[in-house]
Formats: structure tokens, sequence, C-alpha cells
């Protein structure tokens, strides 16, 4: 029995969603990335000089039945008297009717290449553990043998690896990354077979204007890059108020606008929160998406700010 246009378009668009988005989102997607940088590069472990710890939820096209949910947990930090740090991350991603847990350790190395910058190398390793429950589906014809076919999937293990490189001082840094080298097929069966994992290649920038006194003015890029999908390009520019206040916007290129804004309490604690505004039609589907981030770190005397850290 062949299935009727109706079911056929909701069977594609949840197997759309849980793919990731297959053709133009895979991995996880952020728009405060220049605080979250360890999940896209393992080079910026331990960067900070301090332990850093770091949490970070997004809901994502709010309304829009299926679509993303993002946790991310961090935590990492220099090895002391070594040019040595090392990070350990968790994501969690449900997107429609599949559950995606990565946990990932990230190793970088630093050579310092002259007074105000290091270039560190990192290596990543992670474990993916991804489930899907069909019967969350809705079905309109239980006895087609199309979907009676699909058996859920219950935690599976895709390893992977990344590296990446990271130039940077206090004030300034560049950096290019690959997170997963291994193109993981998450679906073996011939309906689904269009969701695999393909190679995203990053490259992220930012750097610190002094305006005044008392304000500083924080621009910052982050594209990338994956085959069969466009180049997406993140523009952001906040400023700095007397290094506690910030405020600014985003620009996802031909996707979405974003204002953020955040406050860094003390020396220890950063919070952070940003409103995504769709600008493509799938602003018809949806009230925007939201991401809020709490950043704490400790401080032992070794690690004592020399000078602000801006990144």
């Amino acid at each position: 029995m062949k299935l009727n246009q109706k079911i056929k378009y909701s069977f594609s668009f949840c197997l759309f969603l849980i793919g990731g988005l297959v053709f133009a989102q895979q991995d996880s997607q952020y728009t405060q990335y220049m605080y979250n940088t360890i999940n896209v590069n393992p080079a910026y472990a331990g960067s900070r000089g301090v332990t850093s710890i770091f949490l970070l939820h997004r809901t994502q096209w709010v309304g829009l039945d299926g679509a993303p949910v993002t946790n991310t947990a961090s935590i990492n930090k220099p090895i002391k008297d070594s040019n040595l740090g090392y990070g350990i991350s968790f994501v969690n991603d449900r997107i429609g009717i599949s559950d995606e847990n990565t946990i990932a350790v990230d190793f970088s190395y630093s050579v310092k290449t002259s007074e105000e910058y290091k270039l560190s190398f990192g290596i990543k390793g992670a474990a993916n553990l991804l489930s899907v429950d069909y019967t969350r589906l809705t079905i309109r014809h239980p006895d087609d043998v199309l979907l009676s076919q699909q058996a859920n999937i219950d935690n599976r293990l895709s390893p992977n690896v990344g590296a990446g490189i990271y130039f940077h001082s206090d004030r300034n840094y560049v950096g290019l990354s690959v997170p997963n080298f291994l193109e993981t097929k998450h679906y073996d069966d011939n309906v689904s077979s269009l969701a695999s994992e393909r190679m995203h290649f990053y490259l992220i920038a930012g750097t610190v204007f002094d305006l005044n006194e008392t304000l500083k003015f924080k621009p910052a890029l982050m594209t990338k890059m994956v085959q069969g999908a466009p180049l997406q390009v993140d523009l952001s520019a906040n400023f700095l108020f007397n290094e506690k206040f910030f405020i600014g916007a985003a620009y996802r290129w031909s996707a979405a606008l974003s204002a953020m804004v955040g406050f860094q309490v003390s020396d220890s604690w950063h919070i952070g929160y940003s409103y995504d505004a769709e600008t493509t039609k799938l602003a018809n589907y949806n009230s925007g998406s939201h991401e809020i981030f709490l950043r704490y770190e400790l401080f032992n005397n070794y690690s004592k700010i020399v000078s602000p850290r801006f990144f």
C-alpha cells in the first residue's frame, strides 16, 4: 500500500527533522558561539587559563512541533605548569522523535609565539548515542508496510574524532577546526538513508576594540561549511560596558537576525541570553529561538586574572 500524500508529507518531515536537517544544520547550532567555542574547536581547551564551567540551553523555532532543543554542559581547564589543557563536554539534542547524546573529551597543546599570542593545537574524541522512537509518530494507516518496517533505535553508538587550531591572545582570536572527521550514517534502511553526518569545517574569529575608557566593541565571526549545504556565515557585534554588561546583535546569513544581552555578575559568574528571529519562510511557522548560557570559573592562586579575558 502506498502512503497517501498527507502521510508521506508528515513522515518525510519527521525524517527531515531527526536527520539533523541534513542539508542545512547537522551539528548543534548556537547564536552565542563566541562563548561556547570548545564545542566546535578542541584547541580552545584551557585557553582561558582557569577552570571554566559552561552550561547552555537552546530552544529553537518555538511553536514548531519537533523543533531542535539543545542542552550543553562542559568544563575545561589548563594543566598547571604546562602547555596542556583538557576538557569534557556533553551535548543533548532532541529533534523530532530523536534524542541524541554526545560526550566528548578535548586535549590541547599551546605554543607561545610572542609576548601576547599563543598557537594552540587540539584533538577531540567523542561518542555519540542516538535513540529514535518511531512509536511517537502519528500514523493514519498502521498496516502500511513502509511504516511497519521501522524499528526503534536505542542508543546506537557512533565514535568520532576531531581536531582544531586556535591562534589567540587576550583580545584576539582565529581558529579553524573539524569537530567530527568520521561521516557516520545513522539510518540504514532505504527510507531514511539520507540522514548521515558529514564533516563540518569551522572558521571562527573575533577581536576587541577600545572605543573609550568604559566602552568596548567586540565583533565576531563563525563560518560553517559542509558538503551539500550552503556556506553558513554568522556575524555578531557586541558592545561591552565597563567590562560588566554587554548588548549586541547577530546575523546568520540568509537565515536569522538575533539580539544578545549579558552580564558579568562577578569575576566568576557570567550569564547571557539571545533571541533569534527567522528571516526565511520558516518564520511563518515559529515564534523564534531562545538561548541562555551560564559560565562559572574557578580561580586558583596561579590563575588569578592579570588582564581581562574577553573570549
